[in-house]
């Protein structure tokens, strides 16, 4: 390489070294003076923050020693106030005292001069007694004799005329209330029925029902205890017996026989069994639903079987679950109005007459068979003695049975509810059978044909064929001597004796 090449090159990398020492180092001062100046700027903003605080301290300080002072002031208040309150409350206490002691000695003086009176009045009653020569007792007894003497007219005239006025409201007020309560409950007239119309689909039918020489015919009757008549009325067979519930069980039978065609003596006895169970049904639903429409829960299943048994009974032409259930709403609206017993009313008014449904099998009159047969399926005790009372042979000692009383006889007065002549024959029918059924031997009596005829089944292994002819004679006797009827009465004593096999 060239020499003067070198030596330029050298040359020229001194210069460029010093012109960038140069550089930096203006640089360097540069900054310096800059870092020098925001050094300032920084301590005099902070001396400006630290003097702002120092005033910000000075007057929270003065604030608080002015707040201190005022609280202090008002302490002071309070306390002078609580110290005047103490002052004012012992001068009251020692008022207060000093009272008290001429209280005390007010009551030692009162006590002292009742003494002194006291004595006073001994002293003087001494003296009246000495000149009367009465005792006080003595005097007192005379006095009021002198009293009792001067008014006693004056008493009796007042009473007399209370017991008056008394009596004329009692009438005004009670006819009010049965008034109101029979306006508020009303039922249909009831009737009297003895015979059960069916309609024949055809002669065919009538032919079934007959039977070969009569035989069906003859096995419902015995199975039902039902007068069944097909030659009376032209495409009808009319069913006829004074007891509606046999009347029903027959109706059913005899429409199920219709439906189903099938019509023999085996057929009918099962179709009877069939029909017995659903008339049982109907009694029980008779009797919850009567219930439910009182609005009385809480009545045994047994009390319940007997009260719909009423759905099938009548007394005097009056349907007697009617008569019941209409008694049981009025007698509610009594209770109400006096301000007895609403729920026993309804209840005893309900079974009132449920011995009715039992006076078949039981001795007794009905309302006491009622009132039995309530204790004995646990009713209340003035439920049982409002329905045996509601007859005046037994004395009704409560509201409730005299409401009963009150409203049978509401119920059975209306213009049309009852019918005489219905329930006589009704009585004579049941007579008649009763009658039948106090002979020895004897199963079953039905009476028929409204009463011109009674049908009675014997045991064949306790009374021979002798025995019934005899046992006829013996009763046909005992209804002449014992019961008024018109015409004759036919007495159709029946003697069957029956072998039953199976083959399997």
């Amino acid at each position: 390489m060239d020499p003067v090449t070198i030596a330029a090159a050298l040359i020229a990398l001194g210069v460029g070294f010093g012109a960038s020492t140069y550089t930096t180092k203006q640089k360097i001062g540069s900054a310096e003076a800059e870092a020098k100046k925001e050094k300032e700027k920084a301590k005099r903003e902070s001396t400006k923050l630290i003097n702002e605080a120092k005033e910000e301290a000075a007057k929270l300080e003065a604030e608080a020693k002015a707040e201190d002072k005022k609280r202090r002031n008002e302490f002071k208040d309070i306390e002078k106030r609580l110290i005047d309150r103490e002052t004012n409350l012992d001068k009251k206490l020692d008022e207060l005292d000093k009272r008290a002691e001429k209280m005390r000695k007010a009551e030692a003086e009162a006590d002292e001069l009742k003494e002194e009176i006291r004595k006073i009045r001994t002293k003087q009653q001494d003296k009246l007694e000495k000149i009367a020569k009465l005792t006080k007792a003595d005097a007192a007894d005379k006095l009021m004799k002198m009293t009792e003497r001067d008014i006693k007219s004056d008493l009796e005239g007042l009473v007399v005329k209370l017991q008056n006025e008394a009596k004329d409201n009692a009438e005004e007020l009670a006819g009010t209330i049965l008034v109101q309560a029979m306006e508020r409950m009303a039922s249909e007239v009831t009737a009297e029925r003895t015979i059960t119309a069916l309609k024949l689909p055809d002669d065919e039918m009538k032919g079934r029902i007959i039977g070969k020489e009569g035989r069906n015919i003859q096995a419902i009757q015995k199975a039902t205890g039902v007068d069944v008549m097909v030659d009376d009325t032209p495409g009808m067979v009319v069913l006829s017996s004074f007891d509606p519930v046999r009347r029903e069980v027959a109706k059913r039978t005899m429409e199920l026989l219709m439906k189903d065609g099938r019509i023999h003596p085996g057929r009918i006895e099962e179709v009877v069994e069939k029909a017995q169970k659903e008339v049982q049904k109907d009694v029980m639903r008779a009797g919850e639903d009567a219930a439910r429409e009182v609005g009385v829960v809480g009545i045994p299943k047994e009390i319940l079987q007997l009260v719909g048994e009423l759905k099938f009974r009548t007394s005097y032409g009056q349907n007697v679950l009617k008569h019941s259930t209409e008694m049981a709403h009025i007698a509610g609206i009594l209770a109400e109005q006096l301000g007895a017993d609403v729920k026993t009313a309804k209840y005893a008014a309900l079974i009132h007459d449920m011995g009715k449904a039992l006076t078949h099998k039981m001795e007794g009159k009905h309302h006491h068979i009622s009132g039995e047969m309530a204790r004995k399926y646990g009713a209340p005790e003035e439920v049982a003695h409002a329905a045996e009372a509601h007859h005046d042979d037994v004395e009704a000692t409560t509201t409730e049975a005299l409401i009963v009383r009150v409203v049978d006889a509401i119920s059975a007065a209306r213009p049309g509810a009852r019918n005489i002549s219905a329930e006589n024959f009704s009585e004579r029918m049941k007579d008649l059978e009763n009658t039948a059924l106090s002979f020895e031997g004897v199963d079953k009596a039905y009476a028929i044909s409204a009463g011109r005829e009674v049908r009675v089944f014997v045991k064949p292994t306790n009374i021979d064929d002798l025995g019934a002819i005899r046992l006829a004679r013996d009763l046909a006797n005992k209804i002449e001597s014992t019961m008024q009827y018109p015409g004759t009465v036919k007495v159709n004593v029946i003697r069957e004796t029956r072998a039953i096999e199976f083959a399997k």
